[in-house]
């Protein structure tokens, strides 16, 4: 397996297109890996760097981790892949089960972080968190905020937090 160098801003617009159907944001800590599918995020440039800003509600169990290792991949897929990925990264919690080996997932060491990449989605963007902020209620113009964080049965609303991850290695996973 080989690993090509690319430059991100190439491959923008289509990772940014591939955010729509999902992509896979992947992070570790200690021996625990998982994987989540995501369908917001921003890729560009911020504090001078290159980065790629992640939103994950507070009662995902990529955020515990995330939370505890501060790093992350972003994972995109390359032409025709098996929608079954998607289906159970986005619908099974990491907390009951080994998502990535139920969704046939093959890790690939990552070279500056500890989230692997995977070989079924081989665009993989290296991300370390340099700054991470929970959105709040108020913070939203418009109702944005109360039609996207209905009050749950609790009365609490799951919000996110924006994971801003500063690309530090960016290439496809090639056979």
């Amino acid at each position: 397996m080989v690993k090509r160098k690319i430059d991100y801003r190439e491959y923008a617009g289509q990772i940014v297109k591939a955010l729509r159907p999902g992509i896979l944001l992947t992070t570790k800590a200690g021996d625990k890996v998982n994987s989540m599918v995501i369908g917001w995020g921003t890729l560009g440039v911020n504090w001078g760097r290159p980065a790629f800003v992640a939103y994950v509600r507070d009662s995902r169990y990529t955020k515990e981790l995330l939370d505890r290792s501060g790093e992350f991949t972003i994972n995109v897929p390359v032409g025709e892949f098996d929608k079954n990925i998607l289906a159970v990264c986005g619908s099974k919690s990491g907390r009951d089960m080994d998502k990535i080996a139920a969704a046939g997932l093959t890790p690939v060491p990552s070279e500056q972080v500890s989230p692997p990449g995977f070989r079924e989605f081989p665009l993989t963007l290296e991300c370390r968190v340099i700054y991470a902020q929970r959105q709040e209620l108020p913070g939203f113009a418009g109702g944005i905020g109360e039609q996207l964080y209905a009050p749950g049965s609790d009365g609490t609303r799951d919000m996110h937090t924006c994971y801003f991850g500063q690309i530090l290695d960016a290439y496809i996973i090639e056979d």
